[in-house]
């Protein structure tokens, strides 16, 4: 069961978040708050798996008290949900130490898979969220391997299929269905492409097709 902490300041969206998330048979929904403060108290007292936070809140903003918690209890996971987009608060939040950053219009089905992948470490993006992240901090990834186009001869076919969704911000499920294969075939392919191209999280595998999307295509 994954414990999950809502943390958003209108109380028609918490109960609206706990009544759909609680319909998933392994979340459960430990607490709720209205700012960052009392989520950190929260996070001490409640120790959830996973924290759904807002950005834009009283007495304590989302990305304060993402820090303070990343900082003081690193194995809670952190999933911004929000109806704010701004380039400074997708940056900060994810340079803080939140595993994702969802717009609140993410559909209930696809908020539940990001909370289980970030539950597992695993980095979830909305849609266009990616696209900011490359404007605004161009690619300087330092990769000891060889040029990208030998780098990417050593994927495999399937591994590239899976490679250049993730750069659309797909998620295991999606990818599972787009590419007809089990969810746990690419959980093991993401893994296989991190390591073969030695990145750290999906957001870094998102900027390296973007990065070098024509030698891809072309190999």
């Amino acid at each position: 069961m994954i414990k999950v902490l809502l943390v958003d300041d209108q109380s028609l969206i918490r109960q609206g978040l706990k009544a759909l998330l609680e319909l998933e048979p392994d979340l459960e929904i430990i607490g709720e708050c209205e700012n960052g403060q009392v989520a950190i108290n929260l996070a001490s007292t409640l120790q959830p798996d996973v924290i759904l936070m807002d950005v834009r809140m009283p007495i304590m903003d989302g990305v304060a008290a993402t820090e303070e918690i990343h900082q003081r209890f690193p194995e809670i996971k952190i999933l911004v949900l929000t109806t704010f987009d701004d380039n400074e608060y997708v940056s900060a939040a994810l340079q803080y130490g939140a595993m994702g950053y969802l717009l609140k219009d993410t559909p209930s089905e696809e908020l539940a898979v990001a909370i289980r992948a970030v539950h597992k470490g695993y980095t979830q993006l909305g849609p266009g969220i990616v696209k900011k992240l490359l404007i605004q901090f161009p690619p300087t990834i330092q990769n000891p391997k060889p040029e990208p186009p030998t780098i990417l001869a050593e994927l495999t076919p399937r591994e590239k299929d899976v490679l250049r969704l993730i750069a659309t911000g797909a998620s295991n499920r999606e990818i599972s269905q787009k590419l007809f294969i089990s969810e746990g075939t690419v959980k093991n392919h993401v893994t296989s492409i991190l390591n073969r191209l030695n990145l750290r999280d999906r957001t870094q595998a998102a900027i390296f097709v973007n990065s070098y999307l024509p030698h891809l295509e072309e190999s």
